[in-house]
């Protein structure tokens, strides 16, 4: 069975940043309210305002989105990436030192981070035309600007507003596929779909 919920920004959950240097505003995580030593997944933003390391995660796979600000430039373990365009995953590892430099400013990241033992996600930016997803464990859709609608099969279409998110979880019993229609022309969503077990 599929369950969906919607959720505000009172719902989400802000903390320090595992290596304290920064801050993370936590939108969900399973299990729910997990400790970042024990979550199989956790979608979060992060406030990143000066040069510095990234938190260790070991045993995390992570991809992040730069939402805000002139972008970043990553290096460190195999990694030398410049992140100045928002609104290109890149994907890496938890385990791997990374120090980033700020371009010109504050920014914020979108971040999602999966428990590699216990399964793999990935991210989609949804920006100008519907996307359908397939059926996974579990969906997020983030609305970073704009709205969105969520079609879900036996549900009435769900509206996703700016800073709000839409959190779906299907037993697969019913394997539904998920479909994600902008409903404004400044539309830009993020989804997170992520399948435990893998």
């Amino acid at each position: 069975m599929t369950h969906h919920q919607t959720l505000s920004p009172a719902d989400y959950r802000r903390m320090p940043w595992k290596n304290g240097a920064g801050r993370t505003t936590e939108i969900a995580s399973h299990p729910p309210r997990a400790s970042l030593d024990a979550f199989d997944w956790r979608i979060s933003i992060a406030d990143v305002a000066r040069d510095g390391p990234f938190s260790h995660f070991a045993g995390i796979d992570r991809t992040i989105v730069v939402i805000a600000g002139a972008g970043m430039r990553l290096q460190g373990d195999g990694h030398a990436v410049l992140l100045g365009a928002p609104y290109e995953p890149y994907a890496f590892s938890g385990d791997d030192t990374i120090d980033c430099t700020l371009l010109d400013g504050a920014v914020r990241d979108f971040n999602l981070m999966v428990r590699r033992n216990r399964g793999r996600g990935g991210v989609t930016v949804v920006r100008g035309e519907a996307v359908r997803f397939p059926p996974a464990d579990f969906h997020l859709c983030y609305a970073v600007a704009g709205s969105y609608e969520c079609l879900l099969a036996g549900h009435l279409p769900l509206v996703v507003a700016t800073d709000h998110a839409l959190l779906v979880e299907d037993g697969r019993a019913s394997s539904a596929a998920l479909i994600v229609s902008p409903l404004t022309a400044d539309a830009i969503g993020l989804v997170a779909a992520i399948d435990l077990g893998a």
